[in-house]
């Protein structure tokens, strides 16, 4: 069997150090490689093993797509992240042929596993004959897919849903832009929950009243039925729902909006599940934590701690219970001043329940009112668990800090709903009979599918043409909605 090596000058490429700083290293047993002659060649794995270790992360430099072949379904992703809609395509049988991420820590994990593959930094500043050439793509190859969740945190029902008036939010302009100008087959857009009702401007409720309504382009949905008439005006198809990723075997309540698009004007189908907490539709029970973290027992976890005033509390609670499950006087001692505010409040102090699906990762296990505990440990869910929660592989190289990894991983797509949308575009793109589910339960809530959806809002038309300074780039006009 051929050993899997890199040249020196690869390495260093990788690396972002000199060709003699390789050799060195080399040298020293740093990293592992044997010399013939006069050249150095460099085990791969070892590589990949030293450039994983914190303490050796860098911040990659684009690079080109180093594959021999092309597959025969082309794919580009964009806001990669950790790659966790990749890995799903993957599963499902396509391989993604470039990747597009800012994020420093998620760049070097992305290289870390995946050295071949292209990336590219902000989506701003790359043509889409750039993004070819990179990908190794001609001018006339036809690009089967493109793939990408931009940043969510603009349309949040969390924050202060800026919308497009936030950069993050002229992040998914910039991905419509890369629909219509690459003009793939399929698109998919992945976002949270929140798009479902976000305006295209949003006032804050403390400026609301009877004598000043809100106007048009402040009427929740406006943002989403927006982007749907501009896709369509592109000549696709475009089909949508939210999705539980619980449905589709990842052992989490993970609820997010999932925009198929069609190249051609036909509307494809829904995902089709794997699962369900339904037993009418035939399909196997949601997995649960205990199935996701079996064969855990005994590693060593990384993980954040909490801190000694929460985990007093956290000695009294048992699988599955949170901070209501303590006697009154303690619970208002626990939440403070929180006790007294409105809302549920699940997030305070909260153990995982064995035999049920975990609740969404976040980007952070320990923080106050987001806290995800071990059913039993006094602890935070490590990162070991977040993996399994999202069905990485146990081998996933995650760089940068503790942190860092908690981000990548909470931030990601679940593989398996990234699967079940692969399965489904590969099915329809080969003219194969798609199953359908009438009424099943995709999310928790109702009428989230796109036609639904969208005769609930036709109402909300935007009236006003958004300033160019905003979002960096012109992004809508009305008569879109004509």
């Amino acid at each position: 069997m051929i050993p899997d090596v890199a040249t020196t000058k690869e390495a260093a490429e990788m690396m972002q150090l000199s060709e003699q700083r390789v050799r060195t290293l080399l040298k020293a047993g740093t990293i592992a490689g044997q010399q013939l002659g006069k050249q150095w060649l460099v085990d791969r794995e070892s590589l990949l093993k030293y450039l994983a270790a914190p303490e050796n992360h860098i911040n990659p430099i684009d690079r080109k797509n180093t594959f021999k072949k092309k597959p025969k379904f082309i794919a580009l992703s964009f806001f990669s992240g950790a790659m966790g809609l990749d890995l799903g395509l993957e599963k499902a049988g396509i391989e993604v042929l470039s990747t597009c991420e800012f994020d420093k820590a998620c760049r070097k994990t992305i290289v870390a596993n995946k050295p071949d593959i292209a990336l590219l930094g902000d989506v701003w500043n790359y043509s889409s004959e750039q993004i070819r050439e990179a990908a190794g793509l001609s001018a006339t190859d036809e690009i089967d897919l493109i793939v990408g969740g931009p940043p969510c945190q603009a349309f949040s029902t969390a924050g202060v849903r800026r919308g497009f008036n936030d950069q993050r939010g002229g992040a998914l302009i910039r991905y419509l832009e890369l629909i219509e100008e690459l003009q793939p087959r399929y698109a998919v857009l992945e976002n949270v929950r929140g798009l479902l009702s976000a305006p295209l401007s949003h006032r804050p409720h403390s400026e609301r009243d009877e004598e000043n309504p809100l106007n048009s382009d402040e009427q929740p949905g406006g943002a989403l039925l927006l982007i749907v008439s501009r896709l369509r005006k592109a000549g696709y198809g475009v089909s949508f729902n939210l999705y539980n990723s619980a449905n589709f075997g990842s052992p989490q309540v993970r609820e997010r909006v999932v925009l198929i698009c069609h190249k051609g004007g036909e509307e494809l189908p829904y995902l089709e599940p794997t699962h369900s907490n339904n037993t009418a539709f035939g399909l196997p029970k949601w997995n649960t934590f205990r199935d996701a973290i079996t064969g855990l027992e005994g590693i060593q976890h990384e993980h954040l701690n909490f801190p000694e005033d929460r985990l007093r509390y956290y000695r009294m609670l048992g699988p599955g219970e949170y901070w209501r499950s303590l006697p009154l006087e303690l619970q208002k001692e626990a939440l403070g001043k929180s006790f007294y505010s409105g809302g549920g409040k699940t997030g305070f102090l909260r153990r995982l329940a064995w035999d049920k699906p975990s609740p969404t990762l976040l980007t952070h296990p320990a923080m106050p009112a987001t806290d995800l505990a071990h059913p039993i440990e006094n602890r935070p869910l490590s990162i070991q668990e977040y993996k399994r929660v999202q069905q990485f592989p146990d081998d996933w190289i995650l760089c940068g800090s503790l942190v860092d990894q908690y981000k990548q991983i909470g931030n990601a797509v679940p593989t398996g709903l990234g699967e079940a949308i692969g399965k489904l575009i590969l099915r329809h793109a080969n003219g194969e009979s798609i199953s359908e589910f009438k009424g099943f339960p995709y999310s928790r809530y109702k009428e989230t599918d796109h036609r639904t959806w969208i005769s609930n809002h036709q109402q909300s038309k935007p009236k006003e043409i958004f300033e160019k300074r905003k979002i960096k780039k012109e992004i809508f006009t009305a008569d879109m909605f004509d």
